[in-house]
């Protein structure tokens, strides 16, 4: 059992350099860990439903791609204005790949590629375009609402700020 003592001991500590010292290298570093290796973010919007649904809760890991680019079936965070704005998005098809979307099925390179975490089907029809040098193809899992209403396409690979971290 903790004593009226220790807890106030613990909640109102008395105030020395060395304190005042680690206070402030702890709050040095959660800014730098929060601002540029894991930032924060809620998901907004069901473009990646059913896996990250509106409202979560998750953190851009961004050194995801020092060593690597990304590649599929990847689930990344694409920049749009800063890390303010940024999209969640599975990359389908990467640099020099051919795109394309018959009846909700999506093929690449002509091959017929199975999407387990697609749940919902869609009747997509899109013609086949190719990857650029330096872009991968990203779109959302959640295919049930017409193509018009969805943000997908090529990304410059320099756009991807990360993955989440689960």
């Amino acid at each position: 059992m903790i004593d009226r003592y220790s807890a106030r001991k613990f909640f109102f500590p008395k105030i020395t350099k060395n304190y005042l010292l680690r206070l402030a290298v702890v709050a040095v570093v959660a800014v730098l860990v929060f601002k540029y290796a894991l930032i924060p973010f809620r998901v907004q919007g069901e473009s990646m439903a059913p896996a990250y649904v509106t409202g979560s809760f998750n953190f851009c890991f961004t050194p995801r791609y020092l060593f690597s680019k990304p590649a599929w079936p990847d689930v990344v965070m694409v920049r749009m204005a800063g890390q303010k704005v940024m999209l969640l998005k599975r990359v389908v098809a990467a640099e020099g790949q051919s795109v394309e979307f018959k009846e909700g099925n999506l093929f690449v390179d002509g091959k017929k590629i199975e999407e387990p975490y697609v749940v919902n089907k869609s009747d997509w029809n899109i013609l086949p375009v190719s990857v650029k040098p330096g872009y991968v193809y990203v779109v959302g899992d959640n295919r049930s609402m017409p193509a018009e209403t969805h943000t997908f396409g090529q990304t410059p690979v320099t756009r991807i700020a990360g993955a989440p971290l689960w």
